[in-house]
């Protein structure tokens, strides 16, 4: 199978984010790329790097306005006296102030939901390569793949059309659903982050081209907390075309199998023509956020169950942090697509 990896994503490179308030070493850092990046290399994959698709791509899921904003903020940023090195948001509209201010301030917690989204210099670059690397997989499959595993880092599952959020600024997944769409009537995304992907949800909520489902950790007590919840369904053209599948906290391989298993059996009745796999690799039950307890040997089986579908899939980087099974848990994944097939 291709891995598509680019290199300009380590230029995303946060120093801290806040959790239950406090300060912590940013999680989704470089290294966790560069584990993923020798793990496949080690069991034999083809790593390739992707060509620049430019601003359309980005365009075809992302507001104007929020791209722009993603590509001026650093250094409108700095120029105020007394900024820190890298952008966090202080402040937020919530549910009772709705006005998009000029200062940067205001504009950073318009665009921003939370704390996990630092930008730095090298932010806005490493984004854009994470973006070329899922429309690349996207297009390795359009072309006749039967898989591709796109590298993507910073994730972006959490990020909704115009906001950031969840450690993502650009909705990888759903640029490859996007971009899939071009040439093909019926796309699903099935994502199995440990967190539910809220932004990719939104995204394609009122739409029934596209068939968003998740399994994640009960969001009740879990991030996102504001969503993913069973009674999202879709609304309007898309109502019956999202399907949520939260489980208990600490959860392991047989809830996680019976989820994915009800989600493919939600796809065979929409038939679509192409899977994008959100791959989120921190349900693992060594994962540092700790909220489902997935086995090495389960990620395997979670392969094979998706792939089973039997049609094309584009796999998609989601989250997945520092920890000794990380590089183990993405080739047993990939080897479970790889017997499949």
């Amino acid at each position: 199978m291709k891995v598509v990896y680019p290199e300009a994503q380590a230029l995303h490179n946060p120093d801290f984010y806040f959790i239950r308030g406090n300060r912590v070493e940013a999680r989704e850092r470089p290294e966790r790329a560069e584990i993923l990046l020798d793990a496949v290399r080690a069991a034999g994959h083809e790593v390739v790097a992707p060509d620049d698709y430019g601003a359309a791509c980005r365009a075809a899921v992302h507001s104007p306005a929020y791209l722009g904003f993603l590509e001026t903020a650093y250094a409108r940023w700095r120029d105020m006296p007394g900024a820190a090195p890298q952008i966090m948001p202080s402040i937020h509209p919530v549910r009772h102030m709705s006005a998009l201010p000029d200062h940067i301030i205001g504009q950073v917690g318009w665009f921003i939901a939370d704390t996990s989204c630092p930008i730095g210099a090298g932010t806005w670059t490493a984004a854009c390569a994470s973006a070329d690397a899922a429309v690349h997989a996207a297009r390795l499959v359009a072309g006749g793949a039967r898989a591709a595993y796109a590298l993507c880092r910073p994730p972006g599952h959490h990020c909704y059309t115009d906001l950031a959020g969840g450690f993502c600024y650009l909705n990888n997944a759903a640029i490859a659903a996007a971009d899939l769409r071009r040439t093909l009537d019926k796309v699903a995304i099935i994502d199995i982050d440990v967190h539910h992907g809220n932004g990719t949800e939104g995204i394609f909520y009122d739409r029934d081209d596209v068939f968003f489902a998740s399994v994640h950790a009960d969001p009740n007590a879990f991030y996102p907390f504001f969503a993913g919840y069973a009674a999202e369904t879709g609304a309007g053209a898309g109502a019956g075309f999202t399907l949520n599948k939260p489980l208990p906290l600490g959860s392991g391989d047989d809830a996680f199998l019976a989820a994915i298993g009800d989600i493919m059996g939600a796809f065979r009745e929409f038939a679509p023509d192409a899977i994008v796999v959100s791959l989120g690799l921190d349900a693992s039950i060594d994962d540092p956020f700790a909220g489902l307890a997935v086995t090495t040997a389960g990620f395997g089986r979670a392969g094979t169950a998706i792939a089973a579908f039997g049609g094309p899939l584009v796999l998609i980087q989601e989250g997945g942090y520092l920890s000794p099974s990380l590089g183990a848990n993405l080739v047993a994944f990939l080897a479970g697509v790889e017997a499949a097939a």
